[in-house]
């Protein structure tokens, strides 16, 4: 049994981004959220026009046959429907992998996304959190304390730090008994530089691998956060334990029409990574010539990891805000990073500039 006081930290453990985070009234331009600087598709936003008045009367489909057909289609990787769970976005799936394959202990590399830890608390897991050395995956300690888990979650792209070694990853999964299951959150992989990112990915391996769930978002990719709309992809027996405690309608009919669409629109990812590509290295570089107090971190994904000289890095969060309306993300909420870094988003150019007009209001105080 869980008592109040544990229950309480598990509720607060977990901080994100978002208007919502901070008074939404303050907030003209949100950086701290990252999601496809285009948006939803095009295609996607006319299906729900389209569709909504006869989707908002009727009950969703379950089972979300058709989507998972779409996702089939989209990965093209000779999957059976089988091997697919869809979720009300990626984090319901996150706490399904807990409630599925955690009972004990839980190994989470840090800092990264804090659904991981939330999750595996609610199940009552003791958690060993492995810091990464210069941000990059501290390989050997991992598979080494490897054998004690439950299970291990690994982000790549990692939320906040980036792109981490595919060789890294692969080794980690090679090298662990099968009893401990392992979830790669790939929710930022469709929005890493190129159109040959998927090799950096894991999902052909699920056929190899028997313990690997691999975790894939359309909030970030197509623009859907509102809609929430997560998949997993992992061996049928994985994907039936995963379903067991699923809600019936867990996702909503607009939501269902709004992703069949969006996976179909390959295009508008295509577009994303270029914009992506061209504004964060022009960001990047007016913060390196021009700033005396911000130093951007390397990144190949739509978000970077600013280290902050002599600044807080709430302080900074609140001062832009306040000031312009500008809303960062404080890194000081995830485990393992102090108060020296804030992340921001990659959006279209104007808004880009928007935020770069903020951050030297506060680098010249």
């Amino acid at each position: 049994m869980i008592d109040s006081k544990s229950r309480e930290a598990m509720t607060t453990a977990c901080s994100h981004g978002g208007i919502y985070s901070v008074n939404p009234r303050l907030v003209t331009a949100d950086f701290s959220s990252n999601v496809n600087p285009l948006g939803i598709s095009g295609n996607a936003l006319k299906a729900i026009q389209k569709s909504i008045s006869k989707l908002s009367s009727l009950y969703p489909d379950p089972k979300c046959i058709d989507l998972k057909k779409g996702i089939l289609n989209y990965l093209d990787i000779g999957l059976k429907l089988e091997c697919v769970c869809v979720g009300n976005g990626a984090t319901e799936i996150i706490h399904d992998f807990a409630r599925a394959f955690i009972r004990n202990k839980a190994l989470i590399p840090a800092p990264t996304f804090c659904e991981y830890e939330i999750a595996s608390r609610r199940m009552g897991a003791n958690i060993l959190f492995i810091p990464l050395k210069d941000m990059i995956l501290n390989t050997e300690l991992i598979i080494e304390q490897a054998k004690k888990q439950d299970a291990i979650f690994l982000c790549n792209p990692n939320n906040p730090t980036g792109l981490l070694s595919t060789t890294a990853i692969k080794k980690i999964v090679e090298s662990i008994d099968s009893s401990t299951k392992v979830m790669i959150d790939e929710c930022f992989i469709e929005l890493v530089d190129g159109h040959d990112n998927q090799k950096y990915s894991m999902i052909n391996k699920i056929n190899e691998f028997d313990n690997l769930v691999i975790l894939r978002s359309l909030t970030k990719s197509f623009g859907l956060a509102g809609l929430r709309v997560g998949y997993s992809v992992c061996n049928p027996r994985l994907a039936s334990r995963l379903s067991a405690n699923r809600i019936t309608w867990n996702v909503n009919g607009v939501a269902q029409m709004a992703a069949i669409a969006a996976l179909k629109d390959t295009s508008h990812l295509a577009n994303a990574r270029a914009v992506i590509k061209k504004e964060r290295k022009y960001m990047q570089h007016r913060i390196e010539k021009k700033m005396q107090n911000f130093t951007p971190c390397k990144s190949d994904v739509n978000f970077f990891l600013i280290h902050l000289k002599r600044k807080n890095s709430i302080k900074v969060r609140d001062s832009m805000l306040t000031k312009s309306g500008v809303l960062v993300r404080d890194c000081s909420t995830f485990t393992g990073m102090g108060h020296e870094y804030i992340r921001v988003a990659v959006k279209k150019h104007k808004e880009n500039v928007i935020l770069l007009d903020a951050m030297e209001l506060v680098d010249n105080r």
